[in-house]
């Protein structure tokens, strides 16, 4: 799961220009972590070496830019010793049940770490995401911004969407976009194509856009007040789940094309998604797909979700779409003006106590 292991640390790309510097981060044996800052245009040294050892010993060792040097020496012994002798023994082993990698307090594997290890991890690189995703949302708020984030699989439709809900909102509301791939600016570019800004920015490896990444795109964006922010996220339907973006609300789009048990199989979007999009319905007489029963499914992860069935390339659907959004926008102009009149309010009662003195 990324938020253990950190995929492509050091690998965003933000259209138009890139950071200065990025971190590289990784985890000793013995619990600690090491955090590097590299500023760009340098070299990486690392060097292994593995001297003679023990029979199921072996040492890994590291150096890094700045000439320190890590060394680590493992040994295996009891049930995970090896020996190979002249003789090769081959066991078999009937299939007992399936192999299930998501239990115990992380709900993730990574070979070599502890649960309790992976859990701490995660934690931190929440909570520092999460600082980011706070301001982000705090800025929304005060500039009466309505801010989505769009998560779904490669190829629900989710570019073809974004841009029919722009063409068919533009006309009354500023509408900015951030659009997340791991590589190209293609769908930056065809949204473009509708008359409104959009920011590409590419991943790298990694497979999630993330509150700092949001941060950024917005001070490049500028976003107008009262206006519609929409973030269209890698397409995932795990790793986003776990990152807030300082967004109002997550949505969720499943295609007809996809299967009826994918909220069942993927259950984290769903239950931090707020709203589900069930996309490409004008296919729905050529399919066999039940969307009475992938809205069942959904609705035992997330009881709470709105749905809506909607077919981006006929339009059907849409109009509760929009009313949703627009509902949205009301809200956050409404919060907006509240917290202007209260500070109004707070300024004359301050000016009313120095006018007194």
């Amino acid at each position: 799961m990324c938020t253990v292991c950190g995929c492509g640390a050091g690998e965003t790309k933000i259209e138009g220009g890139h950071a200065n510097a990025h971190e590289h981060t990784h985890v000793h044996e013995d619990g600690t972590v090491h955090t590097h800052t590299h500023d760009h245009g340098h070299d990486h040294d690392h060097a292994h070496s593995h001297a003679a050892a023990p029979l199921g010993a072996h040492s890994h060792s590291h150096q890094h830019g700045d000439g320190s040097e890590h060394s680590h020496d493992h040994v295996h012994s009891g049930e995970h010793a090896h020996s190979h002798g002249d003789e090769h023994h081959h066991h078999e082993h009937g299939v007992a049940g399936d192999l299930d990698y998501g239990t115990g307090p992380a709900r993730a594997h990574v070979p070599g770490m502890s649960q309790a290890r992976m859990v701490q991890i995660e934690q931190d690189i929440l909570s520092k995401n999460n600082t980011y995703a706070a301001a982000n949302r705090q800025n929304f708020d005060d500039h009466g911004i309505f801010a989505l984030n769009l998560v779904s699989s490669p190829g629900s439709g989710k570019t073809t969407l974004l841009c029919k809900t722009i063409e068919m909102l533009k006309d009354k509301v500023a509408i900015s976009v951030v659009e997340g791939d791991q590589q190209t600016s293609n769908d930056a570019e065809r949204i473009r194509a509708t008359g409104v800004p959009a920011l590409q920015i590419n991943t790298g490896k990694g497979c999630h856009l993330d509150g700092h990444m949001v941060g950024q795109a917005m001070q490049r964006l500028q976003p107008a007040d009262e206006s519609l922010f929409l973030i269209e996220n890698v397409g995932n339907l795990v790793c986003p789940a776990a990152f807030d973006l300082g967004e109002h609300h997550k949505v969720a789009i499943l295609s007809v094309t996809e299967g009826e048990d994918k909220p069942l199989k993927y259950p984290d979007l769903f239950a931090a998604a707020d709203v589900m999009l069930l996309n490409k319905c004008d296919l729905l007489p050529y399919l066999a797909f039940d969307a009475d029963l992938a809205e069942a499914n959904a609705r035992r992860v997330n009881p709470h979700l709105t749905i809506f069935r909607v077919s981006a390339s006929s339009g059907d659907g849409l109009s509760a779409w929009l009313d949703w959004i627009r509902s949205g926008l009301e809200a956050q102009r409404a919060k907006r003006s509240d917290s202007v009149d209260a500070l109004k309010r707070r300024v004359a009662e301050l000016e009313r106590q120095l006018a007194a003195r």
